[in-house]
């Protein structure tokens, strides 16, 4: 009885590395296309808008929301519950898209200088 079920562990572990090696050498027929796209009617408002979001005039408006919104917090005594909950959306909204601007700069990768001086420079 022993002997059956060593035999049987040892063919579920047979099979589970026969699985396993077909599914990781099939890899390379299962991958995603990048940037193509499904021509959707609203993928170039959709486009458009990420790259307003994300670009140097929303960062410098956010810089300037975080500024206000926290000064309005800070000094503006007391306020009702409305104007401080709108006050509240736009120092998130401005959180967001500083922190999405700042963590894009971060960790864009190397930047590789282009150019014929860059290639021809006698620098040691």
């Amino acid at each position: 009885m022993r002997l059956f079920i060593e035999n049987r562990s040892t063919f579920h572990c047979f099979y589970a590395i026969a699985l396993f090696s077909l599914l990781f050498l099939s890899v390379d027929q299962a991958q995603a296309t990048v940037g193509a796209g499904g021509a959707l009617p609203y993928e170039t408002w959709l486009v458009s808008l990420r790259n307003s979001v994300t670009g140097p005039v929303a960062f410098t408006l956010s810089i300037m929301g975080i500024v206000a919104a926290g000064g309005i917090l800070i000094f503006g005594g007391e306020l009702n519950a409305f104007f401080r909950t709108l006050i509240f959306i736009v120092l998130v909204m401005a959180l967001l898209v500083g922190a999405n601007n700042v963590m894009s700069n971060l960790f864009q990768g190397a930047v590789i200088p282009g150019g014929s001086e860059a290639m021809t420079s006698n620098n040691p």
